[in-house]
């Protein structure tokens, strides 16, 4: 079978497995006693082994294979997480995405990681680092004494208590499967349907429909009610071919109970194990043959109560994925049909035809219903970029012998997909910075009289037709000095330009090539490379990168990007006899003013606006508009915007109306000018500037 058609959807879903692992691990260590979520990472780690498999990734099968091992350790109470455990995982998961990274280039997705598999190996031996102890459990002895790999809830428990009073056996049965066995799966199943011949199985882990799909090692336990001795059990189990070791303990009342004890200690356990109902047992007296053999009896029922199962079994997805080209082609369509749009409805004003001017205005809201899934289902949040941050940024503290709490706002604020693809490197180079630069040590910020733990916050949200995201510290913050000095030595500034910088001309320069103050060159940041390249790439994307710092108290990046949406809501204006349009979105209220109300302070126009002063800009004197002067008018149109908390008024002449606009790229026919963001062809075939006010507002 040729797999390459599967290629892109195996990478696709290997990655948001990854992902998954990544967040559930970062919860885990957070939380390292919280069994569901280990039951949460086995699951992805379990699918994202099969998928490598059937691909013919044996490498990255056989790793994740190795994680399972430890996983199934941890979720069924026989080891506890500790620092080296959670750190060889992390390394595991890592090594998986740099295998997945040389797939998604056209590699076999090889890669040595025999230091990895001899650490994972050495945990599972229990060859841990002792820092609390690993536990590790067995089977229950018939004392009851030891953990039991199954826990049970009341309605078992309660089922092999009342078995036992009346006279049947209970016993806790473990069937190794020989390594070399080809179908365990089958072997298994002929393992149960000999138990069900001659009694009744309450509980098996794994559970039966993930024995069924071979979704265990080579050995499974179960809870068992029979007439039979132990010892006749095993012997029968033995009988059957490709079966390598049989365990066969029978319980007392006394060791029940114990069990019961130890069951109801592990709450979260249970909980799981509740989802995972084997056999149901019609009546707790005298166990009868069934006709149905047990994993297929089972695996209804479980399909029914699962949740898991639910998830990848009988639910059809409710999702599918599109190539980005293909959105960009539907984009540019509907892009020209709305320019129709606004030409027909002009046209059925003038024409004064009924049945014309009803026909354009149902075109008009059916095309506006279209517009609105075209551009949703280009727009992603910014949370697919921000969610692989905790982790890294947990690695980099670590590395750093440093203390640092993410604190992610704004993760839902949506931007459009090309954007978000090419927004994440950019981002990681100033995390990275943050916490290399900014972030002071333990021992800095006590003395400090500062937290020991160093606080970044990471934040995005909307301002007009652009987002902007914030990446801010409570650390030593950028001693301008200390910048100029540095661009000085390197040859950046001579003595004099430094000495005529101000404090945000010298912040800007650390986004010159080759700029660095770092003393000591590290894996982390200090060779010289990584704002610049900020910079470049923020620039590239139409956007800009300013910083804000305070010395002793922190410093803040804020990267400003655009929407790239192809369609905007504006409000379309008139400047003598040009047009423009400005973003709905940036506008606060419109207005009018007269000239005894502008007042001039310290050489630019203020105005008084619902308590405070704001700037007013003369659009006409910016734009060198030949047929328009706002100053001679007695009354003048404003339009106050907004960015963040700050507000700017526009001077306009004219407001022509609110309009839906198709924005296009100016491209290589004008050369960059502030304050304009692109251009859109109106109904009749002009074309209008828009306006980014942004620029504006600094």
């Amino acid at each position: 079978m040729d797999m390459n058609q599967y290629l892109s959807m195996f990478i696709d879903e290997s990655n948001d497995h990854l992902q998954s692992l990544n967040e559930n691990m970062m919860g885990l260590e957070a939380n390292p006693e919280d069994l569901s979520i280990v039951q949460v990472i086995f699951r992805s780690a379990h699918t994202l082994k099969g998928m490598a498999a059937t691909m013919g990734f044996e490498d990255l099968a056989s790793l994740t294979h190795q994680m399972e091992n430890v996983l199934d350790l941890v979720r069924n109470n026989k080891l506890r997480m500790q620092d080296f455990i959670f750190d060889t995982l992390f390394k595991s998961l890592d090594a998986l995405e740099s295998m997945v990274q040389d797939i998604t280039g056209g590699g076999e997705g090889k890669a040595d990681v025999s230091a990895i598999v001899a650490d994972l190996q050495a945990i599972v031996r229990g060859e841990v680092p002792a820092a609390g102890g690993a536990t590790t459990g067995s089977a229950p002895a018939a004392s009851g004494q030891a953990e039991t790999p199954i826990h049970l809830d009341e309605f078992q428990f309660s089922v092999l208590e009342q078995s036992i009073q009346e006279g049947h056996k209970v016993m806790f049965v473990e069937v190794a499967i020989r390594e070399d066995c080809q179908l365990k799966a089958v072997r298994s199943y002929m393992v149960f349907d000999l138990l069900e011949r001659s009694g009744e199985v309450v509980k098996s882990f794994p559970s039966v429909q993930d024995i069924e799909q071979e979704k265990f090692d080579h050995s499974f336990s179960l809870y068992y009610i029979t007439q039979k001795d132990a010892s006749e059990i095993q012997a029968m189990i033995l009988n059957l071919s490709e079966i390598d070791k049989v365990t066969a303990i029978a319980l007392d009342q006394e060791s029940l109970h114990q069990l019961g004890q130890d069951t109801a200690a592990a709450t979260a356990e249970v909980a799981t194990a509740a989802s995972e109902v084997a056999v149901a047992v019609e009546t707790p007296v005298a166990p009868a043959a069934t006709s149905t053999p047990a994993p297929r009896a089972a695996a209804k029922e479980e399909g029914a109560k699962s949740p898991a199962a639910g998830r990848t079994g009988g639910t059809p997805s409710r999702t599918i994925r599109v190539d980005i080209e293909r959105l960009d082609v539907l984009m540019n369509l509907f892009s020209e049909l709305l320019i129709d749009r606004v030409r027909l409805e002009q046209l059925a004003s003038e024409m004064q035809s009924g049945d014309l001017t009803e026909t354009v205005e149902h075109m008009s809201r059916v095309s506006a219903d279209l517009q609105n899934i075209v551009m949703k289902l280009r727009m992603v949040p910014v949370d697919t970029v921000f969610n692989r941050f905790p982790r890294m940024i947990r690695d980099l503290a670590k590395s750093l012998d440093k203390k640092v709490d993410l604190v992610i706002t704004g993760a839902e604020t949506e931007m459009d997909r090309t954007v978000i693809d090419e927004i994440g490197d950019p981002l990681v180079h100033l995390l990275r910075n943050a916490v290399d630069h900014g972030i002071e040590s333990v021992a800095d910020r006590i003395a400090a009289g500062k937290p020991e733990t160093g606080t970044v916050n990471l934040r995005a949200f909307h301002s007009g037709n652009h987002v902007f995201i914030e990446i801010e510290e409570d650390g030593r913050g950028i001693i301008p000095e200390n910048v100029l000095k540095s661009a000085v030595k390197k040859g950046i500034l001579t003595q004099e330009e430094a000495a005529s910088k101000t404090d945000e001309e010298a912040y800007q320069m650390l986004f010159a090539p080759g700029f660095s103050t770092a003393e000591v060159i590290s894996d982390v940041s200090g060779r010289g490379v990584g704002l610049d390249v900020v910079k470049a790439k923020i620039t590239a994307l139409g956007g800009n990168v300013t910083i804000y710092s305070t010395p002793g108290k922190g410093t803040n990046f804020s990267v400003q990007l655009p929407l790239t949406l192809s369609i905007i809501a504006a409000m379309m204006i008139k400047l003598g006899s040009e047009k423009y349009a400005i973003p709905l979105s940036s506008i606060v209220e419109t207005g009018i003013i007269k000239q005894s109300q502008i007042r001039t302070i310290h050489g630019n126009k203020m105005l008084e606006f619902r308590g405070s002063h704001i700037p007013l800009v003369s659009l006409s004197r910016i734009f060198s508009i030949p047929d328009y002067d706002e100053s001679t008018e007695e009354e003048t149109e404003i339009v106050v915007v907004r960015k963040g908390e700050r507000l700017v008024a526009l001077a306009v002449q004219d407001f022509i109306g609110q309009n839906e606009i198709v924005i296009k790229n100016l491209g290589k026919y004008l050369p960059e000018i502030q304050g304009i963001s692109g251009a859109t062809i109106l109904g009749d075939g002009q074309v209008a500037l828009i306006i980014d006010p942004n620029a504006f507002i600094k």
